[in-house]
């Protein structure tokens, strides 16, 4: 039996689900996909809630997320999490789309319905309470920096800030032009929060980092081996919180430097539960999956 899939798989349940003594009904699709620890949690709250049914990984490449949803609908799945580099693709692909997943600009989470597809967003809030659960804070009044906030986590994550009332964003992607659309979007939310755009290599990078009071990386860098650290240490000082949403590795360079600066670290395990948790609820409402998954991710 496999533990990562392709959507060659998906083109019957015989191929999909040889070597398996239970159908694969759920999964997580992203590229890459095989470093993901979803599949732990969420077969621990499938059988402990006695549903008959395997959680799976499906490596599908950008581009590719319209036909993976409509194979998935053909063999029967329940739905499925979305990551990395599908959050904006996989909302194109769906019939209908959550009132929060659009204020957050980004799917997630899909469940095939009867007669249609429909797109959730649970990354923002799991992160708020990632936050509360490794800092003790609530996101209102923070001053907050989002690295990589062109993607769409960092979409998300920058929605969710806005949403729940922080005093300051500061947005910093590599890109500016894909911040554009972002900023004009949390303009119209109006919250009354201060939104500022940023480079990378911009000459005030450090100076505003440096005054954030919780620093965020919802970029995908860390989490390959040898990654460079995605910021100067300039931009860190003592009892600043660092968020890093990559889980794996558990300590990237840059919880590692910020670890260093006497910074709060936490890393995106938090995160993965909370959201999890949320996702398995609108596939399966009344369930209360998160002790479960708790227990499974150790």
């Amino acid at each position: 039996m496999k533990t990562t899939y392709e959507m060659a798989d998906l083109a019957d349940r015989t191929l999909l689900d040889a070597g398996a003594g239970l159908p694969a009904r759920l999964a997580v699709i992203g590229c890459p996909i095989s470093h993901s620890a979803s599949p732990v949690m969420h077969q621990a709250a499938l059988d402990a809630e006695g549903i008959a049914a395997r959680y799976v990984r499906i490596e599908v490449p950008a581009g590719g997320v319209g036909e993976v949803l409509m194979r998935m609908r053909a063999l029967g799945f329940i739905g499925c999490n979305v990551t990395v580099p599908h959050k904006l693709e996989v909302m194109e692909a769906c019939d209908e789309v959550d009132f929060r997943a659009r204020a957050l600009g980004a799917v997630n989470t899909v469940r095939f319905d009867a007669e249609q597809t429909v797109g959730f967003n649970t990354d923002g809030p799991g992160f708020a309470a990632a936050v509360r659960e490794a800092f003790g804070w609530e996101l209102r009044g923070l001053r907050v920096a989002i690295l990589g906030a062109g993607g769409g986590a960092g979409r998300a994550l920058a929605a969710q800030c806005v949403l729940d009332g922080a005093a300051e964003l500061v947005l910093v992607n590599r890109t500016l032009a894909k911040l554009d659309g972002l900023s004009a979007h949390l303009g119209t939310l109006d919250t009354g929060s201060r939104i500022q755009v940023l480079a990378f290599d911009s000459p005030e990078l450090a100076e505003n980092c440096h005054a954030c009071d919780l620093i965020v990386n919802a970029s995908s860098v860390g989490l390959k081996a040898g990654d460079p650290l995605l910021v100067p240490v300039s931009c860190l000082r003592p009892g600043q919180g660092v968020y890093d949403c990559i889980y794996q590795p558990p300590e990237t360079a840059l919880l590692a430097a910020a670890a260093a600066r006497g910074c709060r670290v936490a890393n995106g395990r938090s995160m993965l539960i909370h959201q999890g948790a949320l996702a398995f609820q609108h596939w399966f409402p009344g369930t209360d999956p998160l002790p479960r998954m708790v227990a499974a991710m150790g």
